[in-house]
């Protein structure tokens, strides 16, 4: 469970990090206001970009304080600029990173119930993983390249997949 989800929200976190890295050079290269990226959505009823990086941040550590039972620190969503956006991932991977491997043993088993107004889903620890919590996190972390790569930024497969770093 450690190895299918903490690693793996780290790395993807990192990456983001570096495709916001790409927009803010673009926008200063091509005379683009950094605002109209960051407010930048790909439809009306979507969330903006800053909005989908900080739903990426929400998701890795809701998941991760759920699975390990380790507080999450709150962050109030606040970020305006691609410096707090950094900022924020920084701070989410610093907890990521302050979780130990055992915390999560037996955590497949553990029943995660999800609440939101009248909604209530339980899930078994290895069902909420896979099947809502890595998808949630890489509908945002997608959504932001998209983003990002509809905006004009020159992003491609390679910058979302990243470079390989054996174990």
């Amino acid at each position: 469970m450690y190895q299918a989800s903490i690693p793996v929200y780290i790395r993807a976190l990192n990456i983001l990090s570096t495709l916001l890295e790409k927009g803010a050079q673009h926008a200063k290269e091509n005379g683009v206001d950094p605002q109209t990226l960051l407010d930048a959505k790909l439809a009306p009823d979507m969330y903006n970009l800053v909005a989908q990086v900080q739903r990426a941040s929400d998701t890795s550590k809701a998941t991760a304080e759920r699975l390990s039972g380790v507080p999450a620190p709150r962050m109030p969503d606040t970020e305006k600029t691609f410096e707090e956006l950094h900022a924020r991932i920084a701070k989410t991977v610093t907890y990521l990173k302050s979780i130990d491997a055992a915390a999560l043993q037996g955590s497949e088993k553990r029943t995660v119930t999800l609440t939101a107004g009248e909604y209530k889903q339980d899930f078994k620890g290895d069902d909420y993983l896979l099947t809502f919590a890595l998808p949630n996190f890489y509908f945002h972390v997608t959504t932001a390249y998209d983003i990002l790569r509809h905006s004009g930024v020159r992003i491609g497969k390679q910058d979302f997949i990243g470079p390989f770093e054996p174990r």
